[in-house]
């Protein structure tokens, strides 16, 4: 199945009028959400994560890495909750261009991202990693601007998502003809409701004996929620994260027969066990020497506002 604006396209073996029939005859009513408040938890103290932010950058200076995507885990007990209202509330507060709502038995995904893993079109594949975020102000446009000039400019966020581009160019550069991958653009600042980010876009044509899996095989996981080198710093998530990621940082889309596909990062998103009543977020950044662990713990508090607000 493939939506674009107003067009849905099903594909199937059986008839596709059956599948748009069902579609058609689901409620679109949206009742109250919540049905307990949820009483939010960090899985982490802050004490005990402005520690490990040392620790691992004592790996760095050891020369283990030299970024690390560390997350944390916020999460709630005997929550009762609609997923599907709570989904159109979430994309109404935090509208992103590759939300997506998922659904495998009593388990869900309500997933507001903003950003992009991988896209295919014929032969040609593009990556748009973010790195970088601020926080916004909409009542005052002019601190609202220099939050935004403040992002472009910072040698910080422009170092950490650099190293994720080259990391991008790596991974592209096995499965793209050679001398096709290039940076389309480099620190890309893009607006959206809560916060400004950081995005670059890198591309390359796909070298035609391959499949397209060979292009997933090749760059995932991301490097926007890895870090570099890629290998040894998923061995140092394993070690250092308290919480398993599952689907959080994963990937959700669509592939069309043609082999075109288009893929999501699984970021700011809430995963729901609506048996177990059990739901949690994640949220996390690029740690590197230089980070300081105070201002990686406010950003991480920042991304999980819009979930928050709506769980309130």
């Amino acid at each position: 199945m493939q939506l674009k604006e107003d067009q849905l396209t099903i594909f199937c073996d059986d008839d596709a009028t059956i599948i748009f029939d069902r579609i058609q005859s689901c409620s679109a009513e949206i009742v109250s959400s919540i049905k307990n408040s949820p009483v939010i938890q960090n899985r982490i103290s802050q004490e005990n994560y402005l520690t490990t932010i040392k620790k691992i950058q004592q790996q760095i200076l050891r020369g283990d890495c030299y970024e690390l995507n560390f997350c944390q885990e916020f999460y709630a007990e005997n929550a009762s909750i609609d997923p599907i209202a709570v989904y159109h509330q979430l994309t109404e507060l935090s509208p992103n261009p590759f939300a997506a709502l998922y659904k495998l038995n009593d388990k869900y995904c309500l997933c507001a991202s903003p950003e992009r893993y991988l896209k295919k079109t014929g032969y040609m594949v593009i990556s748009q990693p973010i790195k970088g975020t601020a926080k916004r102000d909409l009542v005052n446009k002019l601190q609202d601007e220099y939050s935004k000039t403040s992002l472009l400019n910072s040698n910080k966020e422009r170092s950490e998502n650099v190293m994720v581009v080259d990391l991008v160019r790596n991974d592209l550069s096995k499965i793209c003809e050679e001398g096709t991958v290039k940076v389309d653009e480099l620190f890309g600042i893009y607006s959206f409701p809560q916060v400004h980010q950081m995005i670059s876009t890198v591309s390359g044509r796909l070298q035609k004996d391959l499949h397209w899996v060979d292009a997933i095989k090749a760059t995932f996981p991301m490097g926007s929620m890895t870090g570099a080198p890629k290998k040894r710093v998923m061995e140092l998530i394993e070690q250092y994260e308290q919480t398993k990621r599952g689907l959080f940082s994963g990937s959700i889309g669509y592939i069309n027969p043609d082999g075109d596909f288009d893929f999501n990062v699984v970021i700011r998103s809430l995963l729901y066990n609506s048996t177990a009543q059990y739901l949690s977020f994640q949220t996390g950044g690029a740690i590197t020497f230089y980070s300081d662990a105070a201002q990686e713990y406010e950003e991480s508090l920042l991304k999980a506002e819009a979930i928050k607000a709506v769980l309130r």
